[in-house]
């Protein structure tokens, strides 16, 4: 495994609540662990898959917060489905991906997810307008971590 991915993984996981993180590629694998205890809540139990399997796995349909006092005041967030680093500009030709103000339909890309040198593109889950842009461009995020409100 190649030592940038592992200094990468590294501060992903500095960057984050994430207590311990193991990556296997085909006969290496690599764990890493925090020394510090990180709290944990009761019945919260987070399983991480590569995320390469996580962006397949799961449709964006899926990718939808849920609130059980969920009403139409309130707007919805897109939440990140893995962990990495968010990109809200397009790299190849620097246009913002998505703005407040935008009109968004389902499947229309938003942001894009950086997570071991893989980018996967992450895509409005719903049709509205984006009120609120929660995160920075190039901020390390975390698994279900907001990122952006439609309404």
């Amino acid at each position: 495994m190649d030592i940038r991915k592992i200094k990468k993984l590294i501060e992903l996981v500095q960057e984050s609540d994430i207590a311990e993180l193991e990556i296997k590629e085909g006969e290496e694998s690599v764990r890493i662990c925090r020394h510090s205890p990180v709290p944990m809540q009761a019945n919260n139990q987070t399983f991480l898959a590569p995320a390469s399997s996580v962006a397949a796995a799961i449709p964006s349909q899926q990718l939808k917060h849920h609130d059980i006092n969920d009403t139409d005041d309130e707007p919805h967030q897109l939440i990140s489905p893995m962990v990495g680093t968010v990109y809200l500009i397009d790299k190849q030709n620097q246009t913002p991906l998505c703005y407040v103000g935008q009109t968004v339909k389902c499947g229309d890309i938003v942001c894009i997810i950086e997570a071991m040198t893989m980018s996967n593109r992450i895509a409005a889950d719903k049709d509205g307008v984006i009120s609120a842009i929660l995160v920075d461009d190039g901020q390390a995020i975390d698994f279900e971590q907001a990122l952006i409100e439609i309404e």
